[in-house]
């Protein structure tokens, strides 16, 4: 079972959730400080940050979510395999947290960054109700067949580098246009002279998008907020 740091309110407390998933080779510690920012924002939103379920290959002091071949030699069918065994854990974690802080799907997004915005944008359609949003940093798509069965389209924030060196400026663009084929709302942003990394603009409009969708009595029928 996966498992991690947790940020926010006090399980019970909390009328809203962000879960947060780390990239190749960090941990769940990497990423949930980006509660402290986003607090002041979403001061009744827990942050919960699970640690993928393997040791990455390259970096045993971190985690993966599955092999890269690139990095790590692994197969492709290592890959894939990787994979599959992640996003049915990641699938059957998440329900399981969002009912334990009780704050239903409709008050749930998800954080991504690198192979974290990966996992996201692969298991997040499955839910149903949808959830309130999922936001992607400087990721990829990597199962578009699986779109085609999404239980629901949650809205989508991609945020990217264009001096990313790790995962291609150009992925955002293929994951955009991937969403929107199967009928995502899609909104996107390019950090301009920014590599692998979370820059302050990206953060920006991400807790923007946040704040919409997981804002108190707010409207969230769209996210207009985001350009």
């Amino acid at each position: 079972m996966l498992s991690g740091p947790r940020r926010g309110p006090e399980r019970g407390a909390a009328r809203s959730l962000v879960i947060v998933l780390h990239g190749y080779g960090a941990d769940g510690a990497d990423l949930v400080g980006l509660q402290q920012p986003m607090a002041e924002y979403l001061p009744e939103t827990a942050f919960v940050a699970p640690n993928a379920p393997e040791r990455c290959r390259v970096n045993p002091a971190g985690y993966q979510w599955f092999p890269i071949p690139q990095i790590d030699g692994a197969s492709g069918e290592d890959m894939r395999l990787g994979y599959e065994r992640a996003a049915k854990l990641l699938a059957e974690w998440i329900p399981e947290t969002v009912e334990a802080e009780g704050v239903g799907f409709e008050n749930t997004a998800l954080l991504g960054f690198s192979q974290g915005t990966m996992m996201s944008l692969a298991v997040g359609p499955r839910f149903s109700p949808a959830l309130a949003g999922i936001v992607g940093f400087s990721g990829r798509m990597i199962d578009e067949a699986a779109l085609a069965k999404a239980a629901a389209r949650p809205p989508v924030l991609l945020v990217h580098g264009d001096r990313d060196d790790v995962v291609p400026h150009t992925c955002m663009a293929e994951a955009d246009t991937a969403l929107k084929r199967h009928g995502f709302f899609v909104a996107t942003h390019t950090s301009p002279g920014v590599a692998h990394a979370i820059a302050p603009d990206g953060l920006g409009l991400a807790v923007a998008f946040l704040v919409e969708r997981l804002g108190a009595g707010g409207d969230k029928a769209g996210a207009g907020v985001v350009q």
